[in-house]
Order: structure tokens, then sequence, then C-alpha cells
């Protein structure tokens, strides 16, 4: 970032609907101060009169950050809506200037203002943005009672919102659209999902919802019904799921590597884990690469990326993985060499095998790196004439290794 700037010449003034009228001596004076403000052509407004040169975003945003950084050391003001620090350009610019030479100035952000319009305390919300996302990302919030909020992308996202909340199960829940918050147009209207009737909402609208049922509500463990997950056969079936994931030890942030991830389902519980958690799942196969896609979607976590293409080879340039499963093609030349080089020290490396063959090399891999090695039987109750029997699955074989 070149010398130190002495004192902050980046301000981050968080604005409302209400325009000037609420900021703040120190934010008047910023904004007054400005050889530049940047911001939406709708913020820009608010903000006005303003002497400055002004900027509007670019699209994508991205492209006005040179320009940004091009003023280094004179004043410039960024205009974000409320709290530029919450789903907003703060968390960005942060990580292109230094901490002592930016400022902030916020207003009560859209989850603040819904909050309060409603009485509800916060801690208490499940809180998320759809701006940029799909809808489906809204799935694992949807647990029976729970309240949600939801920053809006457009003004057919209520909709869109109501026809998903019916598909799951839950129409009778209760959607509360607040549009415009803090300024002369707010408006604030209810409807239930599945009669929902709201026309002519505001393009600018934060969604709160009161979840009523359970409907298709995801369990919060892993180990998730195999009827959720798009399969031709080829996936680790729950309750041998439920123990790879707790061998493969998820924890905030880290990134998986699924290997021959058939339906994915290994790679989607993992980031059902923590909202934080990210995987890539390696498959070989283009049809079952979008199946895996489409479980990732319809299970709210669309930002599980797929690769397509055999290991080793399809491994080559990925990130670097806290942890990899892998729960096909363990025999292949170089495989599973492959897979333990790319972790780092504490790096879990799990594998699944059926056949005896693979059992056989996970068998050689004990005995000459150690590990865990575990065989699971389970049975099912399948009827036999007008009483039931136990059906026992094949046996797989798990080998967890932790690299030193």
């Amino acid at each position: 970032m070149g010398g130190r700037v002495s004192e902050p010449w980046l301000t981050l003034v968080g604005i409302g609907e209400d325009g000037r009228a609420s900021l703040s001596p120190a934010a008047l004076s910023a904004l007054a101060q400005a050889a530049l403000v940047v911001g939406g052509r709708r913020h820009l407004a608010l903000a006005a009169p303003l002497a400055a040169e002004t900027l509007p975003w670019s699209s994508p945003m991205e492209d006005t950050y040179p320009a940004i950084l091009a003023r280094r050391g004179t004043p410039v003001a960024v205009l974000a809506s409320g709290d530029p620090y919450h789903y907003g350009v703060g968390a960005t610019l942060a990580r292109l200037v230094a901490e002592d030479e930016m400022r902030c100035f916020p207003q009560p952000s859209a989850f603040a203002l819904a909050t309060a319009r409603l009485g509800w305390a916060f801690q208490d919300c499940a809180a998320l943005s759809l701006c940029g996302r799909p809808i489906e990302t809204l799935v694992p919030a949807l647990q029976p009672g729970a309240r949600v909020l939801a920053l809006s992308a457009d003004a057919a996202t209520p909709g869109a919102v109501a026809a998903l909340l019916g598909r799951r199960g839950i129409g009778a829940s209760r959607i509360i659209v607040l549009e415009a918050m803090g300024g002369p147009r707010e408006r604030i209207r209810a409807a239930r999902a599945d009669g929902f009737d709201i026309a002519d909402i505001d393009a600018l609208n934060t969604l709160a919802i009161e979840v009523a049922g359970q409907g298709d509500a995801l369990s919060l463990l892993p180990g998730r019904p195999d009827a959720l997950f798009e399969h031709d056969g080829q996936i680790t079936k729950a309750d041998v799921r439920a123990a790879t994931l707790a061998r493969l030890a998820p924890r905030r942030g880290e990134l998986l590597w699924d290997v021959g991830a058939g339906s994915g389902s290994v790679a989607v519980e993992w980031m059902l884990a923590h909202p934080a958690n990210r995987a890539v799942a390696v498959e070989r196969h283009p049809e079952r690469a979008v199946r895996i896609r489409r479980n990732a979607a319809a299970l709210g976590v669309p930002g599980l990326a797929v690769a397509e293409g055999a290991a080793p080879a399809a491994l080559a340039g990925l990130p670097a993985p806290d942890a990899v499963f892998v729960g096909g093609g363990a025999t292949g030349a170089g495989v599973l060499d492959a897979c333990a080089a790319a972790l780092g020290p504490g790096g879990r490396l799990v594998v699944n095998a059926v056949t005896i063959e693979t059992q056989a090399a996970l068998i050689e891999r004990f005995r000459s790196v150690g590990g865990a090695l575990t065989t699971l039987g389970t049975a099912q109750a399948d009827p036999v004439g007008g009483f039931h029997g136990w059906r026992p699955a094949m046996p797989v074989t798990i080998w967890s290794w932790v690299k030193p």
C-alpha cells in the first residue's frame, strides 16, 4: 500500500432513506471536506447537495476501486446504505485499505430497522442477504418457529420467497415486507406465503419471515435423509455419511475436497455445518456434476464449487484443502498420494471403501502411515411376509488420517 498516511483519508458514511437529516455532524463534515464522494446514484441523490466531485459506482462495483485507491492521501468519502460493514462495501474496502487509513460513520442497518419496527430481538433471528444469491440460500434457516431476516434483491424477491416456502411445505408462514425503511416512502405489509398477494413492492425492501410448521426443515446434524439428494445410487448413505462427517471434523471457514463426489452429499453437509465453510466437489461424470449443482442449490449451499474431471489430474490448481474425503476412485493411481500431499499439518483425510480391493488398499495405508480404521455394518428392517427381518447393507470401511 506504500508509505503510511498519518490520518484517515477514506471515510465510509452510512446513509438512510431520510438522507442528510440523520447524518451526524462528523459525517456531514466528512462529506463537506471530501474531494471525491463515491456512491450509488440513489445514495448520491440522498446526500445532495455535495460540493465535491462525485463518482457513481460502476458495474461491476470492483471496477471503481482503482479510482478510489488512486486518491489515497486526499479526502474521499464513500456512501453506503445504513451500516457499511453489514453486508456492505466496508468489508471489501477494508481488505484494500489499512484500518488506520479509514473511518466509518454508520447508520442503523436494515436489520436493525426491521427489528425495531417489529419488536423482534435480533439475537433470536437468522439474518442473511439474498442480494446476488439464489433464494434457496434461505433453506437452512427455515427451521420450525424461526424468525428470519433477509435483505431482498429486488421487487420480485418477496414473491419468489413465498413460492419457495410453499414448495417446502411451510406455506402458512408469515412474510412481512418492509419497504424503504427510514424515509417518506416507508411501508410495512404482511401476508401468508401460500396467499401472497402483495403488489407494487418497492425494489428497496427487507423481508421478515415467521416460519410456521415443520415442512421440509433440514436437520441440524449430518446424516440427513438420502431422499433429500438427487442421485443415481452413487451416494454416501445417511448413517455412513454421519460417521464420515464426524471424522472429517468440519470447523468454521474450512475447505473440503470431496473427491469422487457422486451426489455431492458429503460436500453439501460439510457446508451446512457452518455458513463460512467451503467445498469443492470433484466428479468426472458430467451428468453427476450437474446433479451435484442441483443438490447444492436445493439444500441452500449454492456456493459449492464443482471441478469436473478425474483425480488426481482434476486436483491440480484447486485451493489447498483443510480436509479431503475420497468417496470414489481411491484405487486410482496417485489419488490418495495427491490428496495427502495437498493437506497441511492437521489436515484430515477420510476414505470410504465398499469393495474388497479398495478395503485392501486402505488396510495397506493403515499399516504404513497409521490413522484409524473402522468397518461399519448397517441393516434395515424390511418386510418378510407379515413380519420383518434385517436386510444388511454392504459394510463400509472408513480410513481416517490426520496429517502430522
